[in-house]
């Protein structure tokens, strides 16, 4: 749902890049190149990111 403060492996905190990983890959930007950027070199932290799903939109709907 939300993406998680800290990689579950290492526990380096990767939160804090997510906002910008996503608008770099809005503008067409490859998600190796982003993350080479944002300095994600950990395979355990780029598993975290690149394998997380946004469902927060989806249930929204059901708030009461």
């Amino acid at each position: 749902m939300i993406i998680p403060v800290r990689c579950f492996s290492c526990g380096k905190p990767i939160a804090q890049v997510w906002d910008e990983y996503i608008s770099k890959i809005a503008d067409g930007k490859k998600p190796e190149d982003v993350l080479n950027e944002l300095g994600i070199d950990r395979y355990c932290c780029r598993r975290m990111i690149v394998s997380h799903k946004d469902y927060l939109k989806y249930l929204i709907k059901y708030k009461r």
